[in-house]
Parts: structure tokens; sequence; C-alpha cells
């Protein structure tokens, strides 16, 4: 463990100004960078998350047809993307029991939990049998594996956070952060390119009949692989703690009253951002079932959606470390949020490939411009004792609530309007949302801020 702390001076590494006085206790030393497996192994889990759901997305109209068939277009997909939704139920319990391992035993341990049971819950979904062999016991099936993996998925994102943060230099604690922010449109562009190399290869009624277990099957190979770099990992949890002091959490007082803002700021944030997130998941969807393009300029969205977003979060993690957190959530927001409606506006209009494909990019990079400074503020507002916990159980309620619910509501709504433009609506209601949670937050970027040793970032 040793090996992972070190005095900067020693590797010829000047500090920056102002960096001695973000808080260090006692001359704490800044952690070691991490190396590049390090950073991908605490980063797997949520690539795989993301892959998992940007699967399900894509293919959820042949889900549905293999679950629920002969009920009509509209019930299949809905049913579908309910099961979708169902596996979000069970994130806060997971956030809070692997969460609190987290805190309590260690972020590695943790992280083993939730990426095994989250790869064993992807393959299970890839060979539940169809409806036309085992009847209904195939959605309940299904219904189990996706809460198994809700389960597992939130409980993985509070101790990744947790370690990434832990064991990052200060200044460049942003840019850690966009690795995390990467790995989901990494996930998505790698789901998009399964999604486009399937079209290729298979015809309409195998993609349909078996195409999408081959896509889940895909993402269950990472499984041993991310068990073995995960086991590699230092410990983080016992390691002195490097980032700024806060308010002490007083016995007989809540946590949810000594860390209000940041608590409320997460759940604003977050639920904007996951409505975001999902809305731009049912890219190809959206695509292919309302504006009725075909398979392969769908598909192509998802991967569009990913590389565009990938450029945009390491972007942002790095310019957010230089000119504060709150600037680079506020601004790009601002810009999305008065973007959303003229994008949705020409896709539909023209329904062809430039609309869709440029379109996209172009909600993808302001949409993740700023979540690397989302992550990287909450993580900073959160005591040690509880950041694991704390960030799963806020990141999992507002996904439980908003991202679940995300894809069947747009559904819906476009079922009962006929109006292609209502997810642009819903959209740009949860982005103005997100711009007032961000209010909440004081600024917490070591290049922003002078922070004494007892200050908080708790006002």
């Amino acid at each position: 463990m040793a090996s992972v702390w070190h005095d900067q001076e020693h590797d010829g590494i000047m500090s920056e100004p102002g960096i001695e006085e973000t808080g260090f206790a006692f001359g704490v030393p800044e952690p070691a960078p991490l190396g590049t497996r390090h950073v991908l192994a605490a980063v797997i889990g949520n690539a795989l998350e993301f892959y998992d759901f940007t699967v399900y997305a894509t293919f959820s109209i042949a889900i549905g047809h293999a679950f629920f068939p002969n009920l009509g277009a509209y019930a299949n997909l809905m049913l579908s993307l309910l099961i979708f939704a169902a596996g979000f139920a069970a994130r806060p319990i997971g956030g809070f029991f692997i969460g609190a391992y987290g805190d309590r035993v260690g972020r590695k341990p943790a992280m083993l939990l939730s990426f095994g049971l989250m790869g064993g819950a992807i393959i299970a979904m890839a060979l539940v049998p169809s409806f036309a062999m085992i009847g209904w016991a195939a959605p309940a099936l299904a219904l189990l594996a996706r809460s198994v993996q809700g389960f597992a998925l939130g409980g993985e994102i509070g101790p990744t956070t947790a370690y990434l943060f832990e064991a990052a230099p200060a200044r460049h604690r942003g840019l850690y952060a966009s690795f995390q922010s990467a790995s989901q449109s990494v996930a998505s562009l790698v789901g998009g390119t399964v999604g486009v190399v399937l079209t290729q290869l298979l015809s309409a009624s195998a993609l349909d009949a078996y195409g999408w277990r081959i896509a889940f099957l895909v993402g269950g190979v990472t499984l041993p692989f991310g068990l073995l770099m995960r086991r590699a990992l230092p410990e983080t949890l016992h390691m002195p703690d490097h980032l700024p002091a806060h308010a002490p959490l007083e016995e007989g007082r809540s946590v949810f009253r000594t860390h209000w803002r940041p608590i409320a700021f997460g759940i604003a944030v977050f639920a904007s951002g996951t409505v975001a997130t999902y809305t731009l998941n049912f890219m190809t969807t959206y695509a292919m079932g309302t504006l009725h393009m075909i398979a392969r300029t769908s598909f192509a969205a998802t991967l569009v959606l990913g590389a565009a977003g990938i450029v945009a979060a390491l972007f942002g993690g790095w310019l957010c470390d230089r000119v504060g957190r709150k600037p680079v959530m506020v601004w790009p927001r601002i810009v999305f949020l008065l973007a959303i409606y003229p994008l949705f506006a020409i896709i539909v209009a023209r329904r062809d490939a430039t609309a869709l494909l440029l379109g996209t990019a172009g909600l993808s990079i302001l949409a993740n411009v700023s979540s690397a400074a989302v992550f990287a503020a909450l993580s900073e507002a959160l005591p040690k004792e509880i950041r694991g916990r704390g960030f799963s159980i806020i990141y999992s309620t507002a996904i439980a609530v908003f991202g679940g619910s995300t894809q069947p509501i747009l559904n819906w709504l476009i079922h009962v309007t006929r109006n292609p433009l209502m997810p642009a609506w819903y959209l740009t209601t949860f982005t103005a949302v997100g711009l007032v949670g961000i209010v909440l937050i004081a600024e917490t970027a070591p290049a922003r801020r002078n922070i004494g040793v007892t200050s908080s970032v708790s006002p």
C-alpha cells in the first residue's frame, strides 16, 4: 500500500500555487497518479453498466418480441421498457448496502462484489429462454435478472467514484472523474458498434430472434477480466484523506441535515443528467419506432452518441480542474437547454442520417462536457465516512426515480400525443431542474478555492 503514496518532490513534480492550501491535514502527501490498469479497473464496472443499458435500450423492441409476443407494437415495446425500468427499483437498496460495505470494509471489496453480481446478471439476461419456450416464466426470469443487475449497479457508482477521488492528485480530480463519465460513453460507443456489426452480419429476423442475446454476451465476456483487474487494486479507504476537511458528523444529528446542500444538489443534477442520458440512449429506438428510419442509420446514432461523449467528458474534466466546477456545470447546460428543441426539430423534420447523427453528436457533447464537474463537486462535498454510501444513495435514488421511468414515459408521451417532439420538451424540463440544483453547491475546485484545514464545503 505504501507504494501508492509518495512525496511529489521526489518525482520532480512541483506543486501549483494554492495546492498547498487545499486542506491536506498534517502534511498528508498527495497520492501518486494511478496507473492505466488501475483506472481501467475502477471504471470497468461503470462501463459495463452503461453497455448493458445501451444494449437493452437499443434492442428493446426485439427483447419485447422475445418475452411479450403477439401483443401489438405499442404494448410490446412498453412492457419491454417496463422490465428495463424495474431494475432501477433495486438501485437505492444496492446503493445503501454495498455503499455502506465499501465505507466500512473497503472500496475494493465493494467493487468486486458489485462487478461480480453485475456480470452474472448480464449473462443471465442473455440466456433467459423466450416466452415461446417457457411461457410467463420467461419475463419473470428477465425481471429477476434486471433486479439483481439494478442492486449491483446501485452499489457500483459510490465505491468506485470514492476510490478514484481518494487515489487522485488534488489538481487532477476533475480529470479522474472524467474517466468515470467517459467510460459511460465508451460503453455507448461499443454498444453502438456491436449493434451496427450485428445488423451487417444478421438478417432482420435473426437480429430479432437472437442477435440481442449475442450483444449481452459480448458484455458478459468482461466479467473474468474485470474481477482480475479489480483484485489487483490498492485499497484507499484506510489511507490518510487528502481531500478538504468537512463539517463534522455530529452525534444525534442527521447526515442529511449536516450535508443537505450537496445532497439536494446531487439529486437535482443527477435527475437532470439521467433523463438526458436515457433520452439520448433512446435515440436508436426513437429513430426506428417513431421516425421509421432504417436500422443501420438508427444504430449509428448510438455509436455517434458514445464517440462524442468520450471527447466531451475528458475535455470537461480537464477544464473543470483549471476554471472550476461551477462554470463547467453552468454554461454548457445553459447552451444544452437552448439547443434541445431546435436540434430535435431538425431531426424530426428531415428524418435523414445527417440530421440524426449531427443532432445526436451535438446533444451528446453538450450533455457530457459538464458530467465530470458534477462527479467532482459531489465527491469533494461529501466526507470520507459516508462518501461511498452517500454518493451511491444520491445517485441511485435519482436514477431509480427518473432513469428507469424516462424511456417508458417518452414512449407513452409520443403514443398519446402523436407528437414526435415530446422527448425534446421532457428533456428541456429536466435540464432546467438541473440548473436550479447547481445553485446549491459551493465551488470545490482547488484551482478556485483556498481551503483551510478546518473549512467546510457544506455551507
